[in-house]
C-alpha cells in the first residue's frame, strides 16, 4: 500500500502535490465546460459550427505547448522552482477570474482566447511539476512520488470532466463556474506558498527568449542522450494511444456499444481507477528504485486489452432497449459489458506501468542542471503526439474504419512502437529480463544499496558465482553499468546476443589473445574517464567449488591507471542453482528451489590506493551467512 501520509502529512512533497492537483483540476473543467456549452447550448463563433469550434478550442489550448516550453524549460532550470510555481498559480488565478467574467456574460470570444493562456500558464507549470520533484523527494521515493502524481493527474481529469459535463446544465450553473474556478485557483496559491524552497542548478544559464530557436536547441541537446530521448518518446507515444483512446471512448460508446452518459461516466471512472491501480502496482513492483524493466510489461498488456477491446467491439450485439441508449444497468446485463470495463481497466494499469516509470527514469537520468529543459522537450513531443493522434483518427475514419477496427490498429501499432523503440534501447529489455531473473525465478535482496554511488566514476567488484551474475547485478543497480567478462562467454548464442545488447567488455589472458586484452583496458579507461560504472570481476572465471577464485591482477593494472573509488560486492545464494557449476554442470540439472532467496551485498566505497589490499577481504567478508 502506498504511504499515504506523503500527500497528507509530508511537509516538502504534499503542497506539491494538491497544487499540481487543482491545477489540473481546473485545467479538465475549464475544458470540458467550454466543450459543453458549444455543443449543447448552441454558442457560436462567428460561421463557425459547433464541431469545429470544439476543435479549435483543443488547438488553441495544445498550440502553447509548442510555443512556450522550452522558455518555460530555461526559466524553470533558471530560477527557483518554488518561486516560479507560485507564480503560475497567480496568473491561473488571473485567468480563471477573467474566465469567470467570461462565462458571465457569454463571450465564447474571450474564452477562447483565455483557453489558450491558459494553455500557455500550464505549459509554465510543466516543467516545473516533474522537474521540481526529484528535489522533494529522495531516489527511492522517487517512483512512489510519480504514482501519486500521475494518479492525482487522472483523478483531477476525472473529476474535472465529470464537473465540466454537469454544472453547465445545472439551474445555477453559470454561478457554480464564476464560484467554483477562482476558488479553486485560491486553494492551489495557498498549496504552493508551502513548497519548500529547492536549490538552483543552473544560475549561469541565460534565458533565450525567442521562441524557435531555444526549441530546437533543447530538442537537438536531449536527442545526444538516446536513452532519455527514447524515453520521452516512449512518453509521448503513451499520450498518443491515451488522447486517441479518450478521444474515441464517446463514439465507441454511443455509436458501437449503443450506450449512455452513464456508461460513458463509468468508462473513465474505470480509466481512472486503472491509472490508480497501476500506479500503486508499479511503486510496489519496484521495490523502491527505478525499474524500467516494468516498462516492456505495460506496453505489451495495453496491446493485448486494447486487441480485446476490438475483439468485443466487434461481436457487439446489445439486446433492444425501448429507452434508447443502454443505461449503465442494462450495459452490465450484456455478457460482455463487464469484459469491456475490465479492458479499459488494465489497458489503464498497463498504462501506468509504462509512463511512471519513464518519468522516473527521465527524472534521474538526467542531470539537475537541466532537467526542466529535458522535462520541457518532453512536453513539447507530447503535445505534437497527441496532435498526430487526432490527425491519425481523422484519417482512419475517412478510410472507413470503425472505431473497434482503430482500436485494433493501436493495438498493433503499438507493439510495432514498442519493438523499434527496445531494439534502439536494449538496456529496456535487459532491464525487463533482469527483473524477471530477480523478482520470479529468484527472490534478490540488496543490502548496503546506498553505497551504490548514483553518479561519478567507479569500479565495482563482485565475486563470481555464475552466468547470470551481471544480470543480478544489473537489476539492483540505479544507474547503467558497463561489464568485463571472459570474451568466451560471447561465443555462446544467447549471451552473446544479451552481451551485446548490454555493451559487455569482452576480455582474454595475453597468453590467449594481447590484442583483446589491451581493447578491454583501454575501454575500461575511457569509461571510467566518461564518469561511468564499470564492474568487474576480478576471479576472472566461474567458481567451480563454490570458494573465491585468486584475484587476477588486472585491477591493479586498471587502478593505477584511473584511481576511482571502488565498490566492493558479494553475491550470495546462486551457488547449487541451475546457473552454477555445482554438481560439475552448468543449465544441465533441474533447480532444487524455485525463487531461491538471494542477496547482494553492497559494501561502502574504498579508496583505490587501499583497495588492492582491502578488496577481496572486504568481498569475502561481506558474504552472508547461511
Amino acid at each position: 500500500m502506498l504511504p499515504i501520509r506523503l500527500i497528507t502529512a509530508d511537509r516538502r512533497f504534499a503542497p506539491y502535490f494538491w497544487t499540481q492537483f487543482l491545477g489540473a483540476l481546473n485545467d479538465n473543467f475549464l475544458k470540458t465546460s467550454l466543450a459543453v456549452i458549444i455543443i449543447y447550448q448552441g454558442v457560436r463563433l462567428g460561421p463557425l459550427d459547433s464541431s469545429l469550434t470544439v476543435a479549435l478550442s483543443a488547438g488553441l489550448f495544445i498550440l502553447p505547448f509548442f510555443l512556450f516550453s522550452a522558455t518555460a524549460g530555461q526559466l524553470a532550470d533558471r530560477f527557483e522552482k518554488s518561486r516560479l510555481i507560485r507564480l503560475a498559480k497567480y496568473l491561473e488565478l488571473l485567468l480563471m477570474v477573467g474566465a469567470a467574467l467570461a462565462f458571465w456574460v457569454g463571450n465564447l470570444a474571450l474564452l477562447l482566447v483565455l483557453l489558450f493562456w491558459m494553455g500557455a500558464q500550464s505549459s509554465l507549470f510543466g516543467p516545473l511539476k516533474y522537474g521540481i520533484l526529484p528535489d522533494l523527494v529522495d531516489e527511492s521515493r522517487l517512483v512512489t512520488g510519480n504514482a501519486y502524481v500521475e494518479t492525482g493527474t487522472f483523478v483531477a481529469f476525472l473529476i474535472g470532466t465529470i464537473a465540466g459535463g454537469i454544472v453547465p446544465a445545472l439551474p445555477h450553473g453559470t454561478l457554480v463556474m464564476i464560484i467554483g474556478l477562482p476558488a479553486v485557483a485560491l486553494g492551489g496559491i495557498a498549496c504552493s506558498h508551502l513548497v519548500p524552497r529547492v536549490p538552483v542548478h543552473s544560475r549561469e544559464l541565460r534565458v533565450d527568449w525567442t521562441l524557435l530557436r531555444p526549441t530546437w536547441q533543447i530538442l537537438r541537446a536531449v536527442r545526444s542522450d538516446t536513452p532519455t530521448f527514447n524515453s520521452i518518446l516512449g512518453i509521448s507515444w503513451f499520450w498518443f494511444l491515451g488522447a486517441g483512446l479518450l478521444t474515441l471512448l464517446p463514439t465507441f460508446t454511443k455509436g458501437t456499444l449503443e450506450a449512455g452518459e452513464q456508461v460513458m461516466t463509468a468508462f473513465l471512472a474505470v480509466f481512472t481507477v486503472g491509472i490508480g491501480l497501476g500506479s500503486i502496482a508499479c511503486e510496489r513492483m519496484s521495490f523502491r528504485r527505478v525499474e524500467i524493466g516494468l516498462v516492456p510489461i505495460g506496453s505489451l498488456g495495453m496491446s493485448l486489452f486494447l486487441a480485446d477491446l476490438y475483439w468485443t467491439g466487434t461481436h457487439w450485439d446489445p439486446f433492444a432497449s425501448e429507452r434508447g441508449l443502454l443505461t449503465l444497468r442494462e450495459f452490465m446485463a450484456q455478457p460482455n459489458g463487464p469484459r469491456i470495463l475490465v479492458d479499459l481497466l488494465l489497458v489503464a494499469l498497463m498504462g501506468a506501468l509504462f509512463i511512471v516509470p519513464l518519468y522516473s527514469f527521465i527524472q534521474q537520468r538526467s542531470e539537475p542542471a537541466f532537467i526542466a529543459r529535458t522535462i520541457s522537450a518532453n512536453n513539447i513531443l507530447n503535445a505534437l503526439f497527441m496532435v498526430g493522434s487526432a490527425a491519425a483518427i481523422m484519417v482512419l475514419h475517412a478510410a472507413g474504419f470503425t472505431v473497434p477496427q482503430i482500436f485494433l490498429v493501436y493495438a498493433v501499432v503499438n507493439v510495432l512502437v514498442a519493438v523499434y523503440i527496445y531494439s534502439l534501447v536494449p538496456e529496456f529489455t535487459l532491464r525487463f529480463l533482469s527483473w524477471v531473473l530477480v523478482h520470479v525465478m529468484y527472490r534478490l535482496r540488496v543490502i548496503g544499496e546506498e553505497n551504490l554511488p548514483v553518479r561519478g566514476p567507479m569500479v565495482l567488484l563482485c565475486n563470481h558465482v555464475t552466468y547470470v551474475d551481471w544480470l543480478m547485478i544489473f537489476g539492483a543497480c540505479r544507474r547503467p553499468v558497463r561489464f568485463v567478462m571472459d570474451h568466451r562467454l560471447s561465443r555462446m548464442p544467447l549471451v552473446k546476443y544479451l552481451m551485446r545488447h548490454a555493451k559487455v567488455v569482452p576480455v582474454a589472458p595475453a597468453k590467449e589473445s594481447v590484442e583483446v586484452m589491451e581493447r578491454a583496458f583501454a575501454t575500461v579507461s575511457d569509461e571510467l574517464r566518461r564518469r561511468q560504472g564499470v564492474v568487474i570481476f576480478p576471479e576472472g572465471q566461474l567458481t567451480r567449488s563454490g570458494a573465491m577464485n585468486p584475484f587476477r591482477p588486472g585491477i591493479e593494472r586498471i587502478l593505477r591507471s584511473d584511481p576511482v573509488p571502488v565498490v566492493p560486492m558479494a553475491l550470495y545464494g546462486l551457488w547449487g542453482s541451475i546457473f552454477s557449476w555445482a554438481e560439475g554442470r552448468v543449465l544441465r540439472k533441474w533447480p532444487v528451489v524455485w525463487r531461491r532467496r538471494i542477496v547482494l551485498h553492497v559494501g561502502g566505497a574504498l579508496p583505490p590506493e587501499q583497495a588492492a589490499r582491502a578488496i577481496k577481504t572486504a568481498i569475502a567478508g561481506r558474504r552472508p551467512r547461511p
